[in-house]
């Protein structure tokens, strides 16, 4: 089996990176947080000391970051990734970011001569730790079909979106649509409640008519039809609020410069700032149910 480096082993990388281990592979994590680090080497990881240690020699490499400029930092310039990577090694960034840094460290893979995908990830950290999460890949045909026996082992689906930076124009455009079907399905069953209808008997119906979404059957906002749901366990993320407004900016960054209109993606931008910044940077981002309940919306 391959020689895998994992950098960013956080709620999202730890479960990926444990999986890649079940598959049999030898994976060599790192990360600033030395106890995500020796928790994966308890799993059958093994610790690198550096992000250079882990990919000296490596055959594959993923990342798991939080932001275009950490992507840019770790992979470019004559202490990156791309400097050091063997000719054959495949690089797999699985961070959600900016569609020009995407599109940036894959032209800097390219002119390296080294495969490079962008692939972030959905399905939040449940699907991470279970192997079931969907990859939307960007990149050339060949980097595609070099990273997806790696992404497979982690996810259900690796569905090649187009060349450099399509994957988190993917990622983007789904996040955006999931920010706003979770606001409306919990405008919906506040107001159900309110005219005296009974969650679970709105749930069975909804559930099977035209207002059926996955924020409805699979992350139900409420507490009781959808066992798993963050709803019963205190909206402990799943999918984390600050994480969904970070999403929901790069919607509209890349909605300015694309000139796109997106107003009720702009619009869920400002309700989920409105929920972070009042109480809700800890709670799962279907969480805002409970904002919305409390008619504080404004």
């Amino acid at each position: 089996m391959a020689v895998i480096a994992f950098i960013g082993l956080g709620n999202m990388g730890s479960g990926m990176a444990v999986n890649l281990v079940k598959a049999g592979h030898e994976v060599r994590g790192f990360d600033l947080n030395q106890d995500a680090v020796a928790a994966l080497s308890a799993k059958g990881g093994k610790a690198a000391a550096s992000v250079l240690d882990a990919v000296r020699g490596a055959d594959a490499v993923v990342t798991m970051l939080p932001a275009g400029k950490h992507v840019r930092g770790i992979y470019e310039g004559e202490e990156g990734i791309i400097a050091h990577a063997g000719a054959d090694t495949v690089l797999m960034d699985c961070s959600t970011i900016d569609v020009d840094s995407a599109r940036a460290v894959g032209e800097a893979a390219a002119k390296a001569g080294i495969k490079f995908v962008d692939a972030p990830v959905s399905g939040g950290v449940a699907a991470a730790e279970g192997g079931t999460l969907t990859f939307m890949v960007g990149g050339p045909e060949d980097a595609f079909e070099a990273a997806k026996p790696y992404l497979e082992n982690m996810g259900k689906a690796v569905i090649r979106a187009g060349d450099a930076g399509a994957g988190q124009a993917a990622k983007i455009c789904n996040n955006m649509l999931l920010g706003i079907h979770m606001i409306g399905t919990c405008e919906a069953f506040v107001l159900a409640q309110k005219l005296g209808l009974d969650p679970q008997r709105f749930f069975d119906i909804s559930s099977k008519a035209s207002g059926q979404s996955w924020s409805m059957t699979s992350y139900c906002p409420v507490p009781g039809p959808v066992p798993a749901a963050p709803s019963n366990r205190g909206y402990k993320p799943g999918f984390a609020a600050p994480m969904m407004l970070k999403d929901l900016r790069l919607a509209l960054e890349t909605a300015r410069s694309a000139g796109a209109a997106i107003p009720l993606g702009a619009h869920a931008e400002k309700l989920y700032t409105l929920f972070t910044e009042s109480g809700g940077s800890e709670k799962d981002f279907s969480g805002i149910i409970e904002m919305i309940a409390a008619n504080k919306t404004e």
